[in-house]
């Protein structure tokens, strides 16, 4: 059992912070909020934040080279990483997420470690994710069409010299796996990994890298399972001009078709969705994940979200693993997207609430596929951060100051003095309490140190994609 007297406490989005209140826990649970009887620590309370779309890339991806390129060449470059230790490579993206703010982390894994078959992997990310302590859904992302471009990968190897060609088609053209035993891969997942606190999701990575058989199948699969289904849609104008091209009659229209729009569905992105496609899928429950840094990172463009909320869309924010410093700052992706998204002058399109209501709420059903959380009432999962009031009202001018204006004006990762998940304390001070982070971080690079040296031939060749690949989305004009 714990008291946790605090300044400040914010119990649900929506609600005005309380000052001078308890948080009772027992167990896993918070038993009650008071009033306090006694002089409460310089503690601002709240529910922690929710990751709702991630891939838990071991380390920043700018130091791979990445820096300022769009997705579609971006995401070859990534093969620059070596594979390492599955525990490794997630234990230290899972910390970073613990360390600024986030309890509940979706990761989609598009880039297994591929040192062993994918259930044991998965059982390693789940004894990862509960040594940091957070809530993880996972989803294995699935693919089994447009290795290279939106369309045929022969045109991109064409223009390739003869050791670059040979290079790419090694690491890239592989040949997938029949669609029932892509579909399967879930199942086996969540045979070897599945626990309260790890929720095993289905993950396609999106419609232009998926066949329709296979989207079909995920639908129909996740309707007789109850799963969630986790996949990227319309992140990229040139994913839109794909679409367009190839399901004329509408890319959502199609997903809702076959049966995939539903609330069991999180999209992350949507950068480049349209209005009558969101109607569609706030009508079918469907959560969205904005990335925000991620978009501007990768020159995707800026998300409709204010549209969204105006349309009743389940909006969440995530990560992406490209936060504006590249540093799993949950606090300030949060006033990133407030400050986007709020509105200009005295119009308000996006209030506070709506954002909090994103990242605490609805990013946690996306994560959990539960719908408890989100608040700091009894009753609830003892899940609460706590920041240091003192740090974070450093002025100390108004006594009477909403703490929700300094929540959204200068909270960062910095002024973290806890997060509590199930109970648990994870993060004390700036420190994992379950695992040595300065350590296995350590340890993660020097091992990518060495086995980047091993990738020189890829590494000679990424150039030459990279330009195939941008003169087939903007053809040279002369």
């Amino acid at each position: 059992m714990r008291d946790i007297a605090c300044t400040h406490v914010l119990t649900a989005a929506s609600a005005a912070a309380v000052g001078n209140h308890t948080i009772r826990i027992e167990g896993e649970r918070i038993t009650d909020v008071v009033p306090a009887t006694g002089a409460s620590e310089q503690l601002f309370a709240l529910p922690p934040l929710a990751n709702a779309h991630d891939h838990a890339r071991p380390t920043r991806t700018s130091s791979f080279g990445t820096a300022g390129k769009p997705l579609e060449s971006w995401l070859s470059f990534l093969a620059l990483m070596p594979p390492v230790d599955p525990y490794l490579a997630n234990v230290v993206p899972l910390a970073r997420s613990a360390l600024g703010g986030a309890a509940s982390v979706m990761i989609h894994c598009t880039r297994a470690q591929g040192l062993t078959d994918i259930a044991t992997e998965a059982a390693t990310v789940a004894r990862a994710a509960h040594d940091v302590g957070v809530r993880v859904g996972f989803a294995f992302a699935v693919r089994d069409r447009n290795p290279l471009v939106y369309g045929p990968s022969e045109p991109i190897l064409a223009a390739l010299s003869p050791a670059a060609r040979e290079e790419i088609a090694r690491r890239f053209m592989r040949p997938a796996l029949p669609v029932a035993e892509l579909i399967a891969l879930t199942d086996a997942i969540a045979a070897a990994a599945e626990n309260p606190m790890f929720d095993v999701q289905y993950g396609p990575a999106g419609v232009q890298w998926c066949s329709e058989p296979l989207l079909e199948g995920i639908a129909e699969a996740s309707a007789r399972t109850g799963r969630r289904v986790h996949m990227h849609l319309l992140e990229t104008r040139y994913q839109r001009e794909w679409a367009d091209r190839a399901y004329p009659d509408g890319i959502v229209k199609f997903l809702d078709k076959i049966g995939l729009l539903s609330p069991r569905l999180t999209l992350a992105h949507c950068t480049w969705a349209r209005p009558d496609e969101l109607d569609l899928i706030a009508e079918r429950g469907a959560v969205m994940s904005c990335n925000t840094s991620s978009n501007l990172h990768l020159r995707s463009g800026i998300a409709p979200l204010a549209e969204m909320v105006k349309r009743g869309c389940r909006v969440a924010l995530g990560l992406d693993g490209a936060t504006l410093d590249e540093d799993d700052d949950a606090l300030r992706e949060m006033r990133l997207a407030e400050l986007i998204h709020s509105g200009s002058g005295f119009r308000i399109d996006v209030d506070r609430a709506a954002i909090l209501n994103a990242v605490l709420a609805n990013g946690r059903f996306a994560v959990t596929n539960r719908t408890d959380g989100g608040k700091l009432v009894a009753g609830e999962p003892a899940d609460v951060l706590l920041l240091d009031w003192n740090a974070l009202d450093g002025d100390r001018l108004l006594p009477e100051i909403d703490p929700r204006d300094l929540l959204f004006a200068r909270s960062t990762m910095r002024h973290i003095k806890e997060l509590i998940v199930a109970g648990r304390t994870i993060v004390r001070d700036g420190r994992v309490t379950g695992i040595d982070f300065a350590a296995l971080n350590e340890e993660l690079h020097a091992r990518f140190r060495h086995g980047i040296a091993q990738n020189g031939a890829l590494k000679a060749a990424l150039p030459e994609l990279e330009r195939a690949v941008r003169d087939h989305f903007e053809p040279p004009c002369c």
